[in-house]
Formats: structure tokens, sequence, C-alpha cells
């Protein structure tokens, strides 16, 4: 079993910049098992949007285009938190966004946080 836990959400005006982060917990074997961990977000009356995701090992990853360029994704290993750096906030990122965990030998992602509120005001 995986706990996440994200923090560091609130408000901002556009342009500005917020860091959340995510820290996993549980069983030291079950954190060892997550493979990879992403952010997504979802806004009211929209469908969870796909933000980013970083491989735990490789520490490879990719963007969803909305947020390529302005969005950093990650990792402190020692810290089992990974972070989203948003840069360049602009009002249509505001929603709830979450954490997600997927684990060796899955392919969903099967943990998620609570979710943290972003506003972004013009």
């Amino acid at each position: 079993q995986v706990h996440l836990v994200e923090s560091g959400g609130g408000s901002v005006q556009a342009g500005g910049s917020l860091r959340l982060s995510c820290a996993a917990s549980g069983r030291t074997f079950s954190i060892l098992d997550i493979v990879a961990m992403a952010w997504f977000r979802q806004a009211p009356g929209k469908e969870r949007e796909f933000l980013a995701f970083i491989n735990l090992s490789s520490g490879s990853g990719s963007y969803g285009d909305s947020v390529k360029g302005r969005f950093t994704i990650s990792r402190d290993d020692a810290e089992n938190t990974v972070y989203l750096q948003m840069n360049s906030l602009k009002p249509e990122d505001t929603a709830v966004y979450y954490c997600a965990a997927k684990m060796t030998g899955t392919s969903v992602y099967a943990y998620w946080g609570q979710g943290t509120q972003v506003t972004v005001s013009s």
C-alpha cells in the first residue's frame, strides 16, 4: 500500500509560479516497487488531464502538450518525493492537481493523492 500526499497548491496571478510536492509513504518494499509517478489535473466540468510523468529508475519522462516548456517534473529519492515546478501559469491552469504512482509490473496508476487546488487569476 502506498500513500500519496500533495502539497504546495494555492492562488497565484497569471505569469507566476508554484511548486507542487507529492510525498510517498508506506511500507519500504511498497515504496521501492513504484516504477513511475505522474501528475494530472482536473478542472471543473472537464476530464482529468495528464501533465507529466517520471520513471523513477531512469529519470526519463514526458509532458502533456498543454504544459510542455512551462512545467518540470523532478524527484528526490531520499525524500520519496516528486515535484512539479509550474512556471508561466495561466488562468486555464486552474484545477485540482493530483499525483499518482504506478507499481512495477502494472500498466495503470493505482495510487492517487487527495489533490491540491491551484487557482490562477488574470
